[in-house]
């Protein structure tokens, strides 16, 4: 799709629910699979990738929408982290979009 589409066009959004699983979906799309095993192992995507939960996100979705669909999972996860460990990825990367 990044060929076809061009990197400028596509925002990866995570819905993970740990920091670790987020951590590890987020260097994947941008530095490519950092366990190497996959098929995405050496392939950096630099693509700008958000969690769900990050207001940025949050605030271009319809609030009924998000209530309905995330709202319970917000008060269960540990947003704050998640959030915080994308954000640190995007950083160390120089990612946004």
């Amino acid at each position: 799709m990044v060929d076809t589409e061009g990197a400028e066009n596509i925002v990866v959004v995570l819905g993970t629910p740990t920091p670790d699983s987020t951590k590890l979906y987020a260097q994947t799309v941008i530095e490519g699979d950092p366990s190497w095993a996959g098929i995405l192992a050496g392939v950096a995507m630099h693509l700008p990738t958000y969690h769900i939960l990050e207001s940025e996100v949050k605030s271009l979705v319809d609030p009924k929408v998000y209530e309905e669909t995330i709202g319970a999972s917000e008060f269960a996860l540990d947003g704050e982290s998640i959030c915080q460990a994308v954000r640190e990825v995007r950083e160390t990367n120089g990612v946004t979009a």
